[in-house]
């Protein structure tokens, strides 16, 4: 994840982090400060769980007044019942990103979610196809099984997974037995990102960890207060996929075991607090070490916009 500099490339911003660091409000007022400046900005989600318009709630996405103004896309732009992988949404976020540039705004990309930013500037890997009956194989065994072939049959990818990752495991042996490669070399041919034809000026936001999950904790526990078990409900009426991204996502499970009877509303925030901080430290980790030692960090949970971002408002003629 490179960051270009030519002045005859479009710049793009991005606020990335961990859930509850901040990344929303950021974003809204570094849009407000081009737009006091003299320019015009737009946000644009980069965040899995925002995408879908059945978790308003769950997934803290803005509210009109949280967005005080500032136009905002691809929030709630994906249906429950429609899977949105990270090439979907890395192929939405390339129009609005060139839609914004053709009518003279700066894009200002937010969100938590790694492997969406990834491939939107690095590319995809161009794996072929799956074999319907490789998948169908591959997807029948346990968990267990699946792993012990990935360790037999790609060490190196295996190595780097977590054993109980169904999806990524299944995904690893699917692309080794049916193209014959392992995922690393697909991966080292990634095709179609933007980094090289944008100046990408990026922050990320890493407060303090007992910041950050205290944040989690109060946000979770509003949750409920705000509708959320309706919307956990309402998805539950849908009959959808147990394993579908919507009803994986954090606090779905917990809610709906507690409309189940499986367990208290009170135990139901309890565990949705500790997913919420789980995920909150894997997304800190994945942003503390994979993107560049170039990018800017802050570990401050008030960060404001204009000191971090002048060099940006000097490339746009806005100082």
């Amino acid at each position: 994840m490179s960051k270009g500099k030519s002045p005859e490339k479009k710049a793009v911003a991005l606020i990335a982090g961990p859930t509850a660091s901040g990344k929303s409000d950021l974003a809204v007022e570094l849009a407000l400060e081009i737009e006091r400046r003299g320019g015009s900005a737009l946000v644009i989600n980069a965040d899995s769980a925002q995408v879908y318009r059945d978790l308003r709630v769950l997934s803290a996405r803005p509210s009109p007044e949280e967005m005080r103004g500032i136009e905002h896309r691809l929030f709630g732009a994906w249906d429950g019942a429609d899977p949105c992988s990270a090439a979907d949404w890395a192929a939405a976020a390339k129009r609005e990103i060139e839609n914004a540039h053709l009518t003279g705004r700066l894009p200002v990309l937010v969100g938590g979610t790694g492997l969406y930013i990834r491939t939107l500037l690095e590319g995809i890997a161009p794996v072929p196809p799956i074999d319907v009956a490789v998948r169908e194989a591959v997807r029948a065994l346990s968990t267990p099984a699946a792993y012990a072939a990935l360790q037999a049959e790609d060490p190196e990818r295996a190595a780097a997974l977590n054993p109980a990752d169904t999806t990524r495991v299944a995904r690893a042996l699917e692309v080794i037995r049916s193209t014959g490669k392992p995922l690393a070399y697909w991966q080292g041919e990634r095709v179609g990102g933007i980094a090289g034809a944008i100046d990408l000026f990026p922050l990320l936001l890493l407060p303090e960890r007992a910041v950050l999950y205290a944040r989690c904790d109060a946000r979770f526990a509003t949750m409920l207060e705000k509708n959320a078990a309706e919307e956990v409900e309402a998805l539950l009426a849908r009959s959808l996929p147990p394993l579908s991204p919507v009803m994986r996502a954090i606090g779905v499970p917990e809610i709906a075991g507690f409309l189940r009877g499986d367990w208290s509303q009170e135990e139901a925030v309890v565990r949705g607090q500790q997913a919420t901080r789980h995920y909150a430290k894997r997304q800190y980790t994945w942003f503390r070490r994979q993107p560049p030692d170039g990018w800017p960090r802050s570990d401050r949970a008030d960060c404001r916009a204009m000191p971090v971002f002048e060099r940006l408002f000097q490339s746009l003629g806005l100082t």
